[in-house]
């Protein structure tokens, strides 16, 4: 049965969109209670899917609670090729073993949010790799260099004398084909896929479909403020723990609560506007960061371990206290502070360590250390080590 009430179509066509085209024909459509075929195509250029990828496979989740056909395609073949959409600098080709390892989870991991069991899972390379010179050369002709060169980020770096692979002109031929392929009726994208979305757009037509409708989502900044992205190492993965996931979500900056709640969760959007009410009013925006963390939680580990993880985060930052699941790790004769800690991963190298060490962010016992080189002598009791916020290790002798 598809699902034509109003209300729940508008908010799909709102809720975090930047543009539809076409609005009105897609909502017509929608409404006529038609089962339509609703595409979104990812990549496998890192082996994790982040909350900025969620952000439209919530919006396929969407479509399909209102019963539509959803169809998921893995980039077996553009994700090799490489898109530049969003890039200032040519994407090099990724070797295909490190391909299929990185996309060896991601049906796993897209179904925390998907009903995997209704979702019409594809790989373009079952298409796209049997092409030949004189049906590329079809859909080339379809496109001029004066279009793929307006493109923001393209003439820039044109402009810069950066660069340009004919490589790269392909892929938005290859992004509309997967359309053709599948006889997609709605293609979901990021606003920096917006001449691809339209490649698909405009290659049907040739292949006597019609022509898909795009619905494009706003990409969301990572941790840091910047764009998230796996390259950066300010993503919130959908496979990190708990406790991470929380953690790192009381990190991001306060002016970011309310886009993660209209694009990240499922948050009611009337509780949403009552907490950026809240925020624009003054009140301290950490409790709307704790509900935000919480329901990131909920969504992806359930309710219990998200509350699991507020207590956690309420006992290791808020009260200082440490938590109960420490690891522990056993002293080396003559180890040295900052031996100790790269052998026990709380830090990436001894030059990590070391500024850690000098930064003030270490201590034992609640004793701050300065010395990098000081040896860890031998006790009878069982010492706590500090790295960071919320690093804790029991040190055994």
């Amino acid at each position: 049965m598809i699902n034509t009430d109003p209300k729940k179509i508008d908010e799909l066509l709102s809720r975090g969109v930047t543009e539809v085209i076409d609005r009105e024909h897609l909502r017509e459509r929608l409404l006529s209670g038609e089962k339509l075929r609703i595409k979104l195509g990812i990549d496998p250029t890192s082996p994790n899917l982040h909350i900025g990828r969620a952000v439209l496979l919530l919006k396929l989740r969407d479509f399909q609670e209102l019963g539509h056909q959803v169809v998921l395609i893995i980039g077996t073949f553009t994700g090799i090729i490489g898109d530049t959409s969003d890039k200032e600098a040519e994407r090099p080709m990724i070797d295909e073993e490190v391909l299929k390892a990185n996309m060896e989870s991601y049906a796993k991991q897209a179904g925390l949010i998907l009903d995997m069991s209704q979702v019409e899972l594809r790989y373009n390379g079952d298409w796209l790799s049997k092409l030949g010179f004189a049906e590329i050369g079809k859909q080339a002709d379809a496109f001029s260099l004066a279009e793929f060169m307006a493109r923001e980020n393209i003439a820039k770096r044109y402009e810069a004398g950066k660069r340009i692979s004919l490589r790269e002109l392909l892929y938005p031929l290859m992004q509309g084909y997967d359309s053709v392929a599948i006889e997609a009726d709605v293609e979901l994208g990021g606003t920096d896929q917006r001449f691809n979305l339209l490649a698909g757009r405009h290659l049907q037509p040739m292949y006597n479909q019609k022509p898909q409708d795009i619905l494009m989502a706003n990409l969301i900044l990572g941790t840091d403020g910047r764009k998230m992205s796996s390259s950066w190492g300010n993503t919130i993965n959908l496979t990190d723990t708990p406790n991470d996931m929380f953690g790192k979500i009381m990190s991001v900056p306060d002016e970011l609560i309310v886009e993660y709640l209209v694009h990240c969760t499922r948050v009611p959007m009337e509780e949403v506007h009552v907490w950026e009410s809240k925020i624009k009013a003054g009140e301290n925006p950490r409790d709307a960061k704790v509900f935000l963390g919480q329901s990131l939680v909920e969504l992806y580990h359930g309710k219990e371990e998200a509350e699991k993880a507020v207590e956690y985060f309420v006992k290791t930052f808020s009260k200082g206290e440490i938590p109960e699941d420490v690891a522990t790790k056993q002293v080396v004769e003559n180890q040295t502070l900052v031996d100790f800690i790269v052998s026990a991963d709380l830090a990436e190298s001894k030059s990590d360590a070391r500024r850690k060490i000098e930064q003030g962010g270490v201590s034992i016992d609640g004793e701050k250390l300065t010395d990098p080189y000081l040896v860890l002598e031998k006790s009878l009791d069982t010492k706590v080590l500090k790295v960071g916020k919320k690093d804790f290790v029991k040190i055994v002798f």
